[in-house]
């Protein structure tokens, strides 16, 4: 299989980085410290989504309504605080590996991320050398995934046209979102999911870690 573009749109949390385990930690404990059970693998199925739609989600399935202002912040107030006791996520295998050879071939690489975190950006320069023109964040949009204005502005960005560009994803949502925008789209699972989770929201083709994803892209 040969998977050539010019341009690759990153997903950050478990693509770039091993750091869904400390978001279905937090996710499950904040819900569970107010007497919501949240399964684990909601957190992966949900990822991509902004914190306020997943507490809405979970409010209509059990209230049928959507959380107030207060229950918002709260719940999400406490993730974050238990966020920032979790370790620090590792770097995932063989993605600077990646990265750094996509560059070297002149590929354009995006990170296209919902996170707002302030030191996005120096993490991300640190770890991949991405500068702020190379990321789209949380910051950026009015729509978060599984709305496709993320990877839309990734597309605009690179100058490119669709068939230029393909999307890194391992969450359901940002697989959506990918397709919504009319982009190829890699899956890497590299969660608890069952592969279906990712072929029913129309991945274009699969792979199970990163070292996979290395093997055909490098």
């Amino acid at each position: 299989m040969t998977l050539d573009f010019k341009a690759y749109f990153f997903d950050m949390d478990g693509v770039l980085y091993d750091s869904m385990p400390n978001h279905e930690y937090t996710w499950t404990n904040s819900f569970a410290s107010f007497g919501i059970l949240f399964p684990s693998e909601m957190a992966y199925i949900n990822e991509g989504r902004t914190g306020r739609g997943t507490i809405n989600l979970v409010m209509n399935k059990l209230y049928g309504r959507d959380a107030s202002e207060q229950e918002i912040t709260d719940i999400y107030g406490l993730k974050t605080k238990l966020m920032q006791g979790c370790p620090k996520a590792p770097v995932m295998p063989s993605m600077q590996d990646i990265i750094s050879y996509l560059r070297e071939k002149g590929k354009q690489v995006f990170v296209v991320t919902g996170s707002k975190q302030p030191s996005l950006i120096d993490k991300l320069n640190a770890d991949f050398a991405f500068d702020a023109a190379h990321v789209v964040s949380g910051a950026d949009v009015k729509m978060g995934k599984p709305d496709p204005e993320p990877y839309l502005i990734a597309l605009q960005r690179s100058g490119l046209s669709r068939d230029e560009c393909a999307v890194i994803e391992n969450a359901p949502l940002g697989v959506r979102a990918a397709k919504a925008a009319g982009l190829f789209c890699i899956g890497v699972n590299t969660g608890k999911l069952d592969d279906h989770y990712l072929t029913d929201e129309g991945v274009d083709v699969l792979f199970h870690s990163t070292a996979e994803l290395k093997d055909i892209l490098v």
